[in-house]
């Protein structure tokens, strides 16, 4: 799989160290032509095959005359700040996020310590479209490695700066917190970032040994043991995060998953009640984003789906805070990246401004149904597919900027068809105010799929 982010697949076919290995030189050469810098971070999550693969990368960028500067097992948001803090060529994140383990990939980080964007990663495929350059230096001009173990302390103490997040009063209130890292990187940032925030932390997968317990997506199905923690242990609220920490899902003081859209609506709340301005987020996001942004007065932008793809649409709409729905928030005051362990802080900081329990303060909101679904579907045949919904389901607002939105708005319920960038299925997500309308908008998108396969 290749996206804007990177290459993705399976450990060993086809993703192999040689493979890697070459990917990671062809992309530091590309880097070179931009930027006059010798430094290339790299980092990855905690999977069997990460430090095979980091291996490989390190081999890759000192063999085109490059440094390294190995991170280690940190989360994805520590290596992308630390890109940009120290002026790197750029970065190589081993992780494939939610995937499951015996997924891998390379994320390809800019000197921004930001995913490429389009444009950018369209000009390094074209580079190695006829194949990767053996252009390795000559033995006395190769890079050299070095490793670092404090980036993810220094991630900390930047979200204790931050001027949205009260660390004085939240070590007062001593809020306790149920924590699932599904044995992923979030074991070396989340715990820390919570004690020093004043938390009584509970906790369960903090072993950072990449063998998830469960499906790492922390998606409301998946969560079933976190729900059990915090109502065994009365946590006022519970967080899990996927295997790189970039995303955070919420569980309720009463052990209910709240779902990961209301985790950038709360964030969103938050930042917007100390600071108003534009937010931004993608086409696939609850339209309770659109409730928060109303209430406070602000702008909301929907942009395809992609973490550069938000990324770019807050830079050229100067929005205060943005993120995608599936509990990725990105605060410009901290970074353009997802970030879990920031997200968490936002959450706290709501919980502490609200006082009252999770479970009341997110009925300020509209509740709505959202569903997400996937499935197998030739990719050659979608834009038929568009074109059939587009005259079968009338009335729609219609947005194709990433495959196709219909939106009703009269109605109060949506539904988004694009092909996954991670996976090879199409995604269908569909919301509504009730789980029948959301049902019922699905089976029919899903009726045109079949005919039309």
């Amino acid at each position: 799989m290749v996206s804007v982010s990177g290459f993705r697949g399976r450990v060993g076919d086809p993703l192999t160290p040689e493979l890697v290995c070459e990917l990671a030189g062809a992309f530091t050469s590309f880097l070179q032509e931009a930027t006059g810098s010798k430094t290339l971070v790299i980092a990855r999550d905690s999977r069997t095959s990460g430090e095979m693969f980091a291996r490989a990368v390190s081999a890759g960028v000192i063999s085109r005359g490059c440094d390294v500067l190995d991170l280690g097992v940190v989360a994805t948001p520590t290596a992308m700040l630390e890109v940009e803090k120290i002026g790197a060529l750029g970065g190589i994140v081993i992780s494939a996020s939610h995937n499951p383990a015996q997924w891998n990939a390379l994320k390809l980080v800019s000197h921004e310590g930001s995913f490429l964007d389009f444009e950018r990663m369209s000009a390094f495929l074209s580079s190695i479209s006829g194949g990767i350059s053996s252009n390795i230096s000559s033995w006395d001009n190769l890079g050299t490695y070095k490793s670092e173990e404090d980036a993810s302390s220094r991630h900390i103490a930047d979200i204790q700066k931050l001027s949205v997040v009260d660390v004085q009063r939240l070590r007062k209130r001593k809020l306790r917190v149920a924590l699932d890292c599904v044995r992923g990187a979030g074991g070396v940032i989340m715990p820390e970032l919570l004690e020093a925030l004043g938390c009584e932390v509970v906790a369960i997968h903090t072993e950072v040994d990449g063998v998830f317990p469960r499906d790492p997506e922390p998606t409301a199905e998946n969560l079933t043991e976190l729900s059990n923690l915090v109502r065994s242990t009365g946590a006022e609220v519970g967080f899990a995060v996927d295997p790189d920490v970039d995303r955070l899902a919420l569980v309720d003081e009463c052990g209910a998953p709240l779902g990961e859209d209301l985790t950038l609506a709360i964030a969103a709340d938050v930042v917007l009640g100390h600071r108003p301005g534009p937010v931004v987020t993608n086409l696939s996001t609850s339209q309770v984003m659109d409730d928060v942004a109303n209430c406070h007065g602000s702008e909301l932008i929907r942009t395809a789906v992609g973490e550069i793809n938000v990324v770019r649409g807050m830079q050229r709409k100067g929005a205060v805070v943005g993120g995608e729905g599936n509990g990725g928030v990105i605060l410009p005051e901290l970074h353009y990246t997802r970030d879990a362990p920031l997200a968490a802080a936002l959450v706290l900081q709501h919980i502490v401004e609200m006082d009252c329990p999770l479970s009341k303060s997110v009925t300020r909101w509209p509740h709505y149904v959202i569903q997400k679904n996937k499935i197998g579907f030739p990719r050659e045949r979608i834009s038929k597919v568009y074109d059939v919904l587009k005259t079968k389901m009338l009335g729609a607002q219609l947005d194709e900027t990433d495959g196709l939105r219909m939106y009703w708005p009269d109605d109060k319920k949506w539904v988004h068809i694009r092909p996954s960038g991670t996976e090879p299925v199409i995604r269908l997500i569909a919301e509504a105010s009730s789980k029948d309308t959301v049902e019922a908008l699905l089976e029919s998108v899903m009726g045109h799929l079949e005919r039309a396969r």
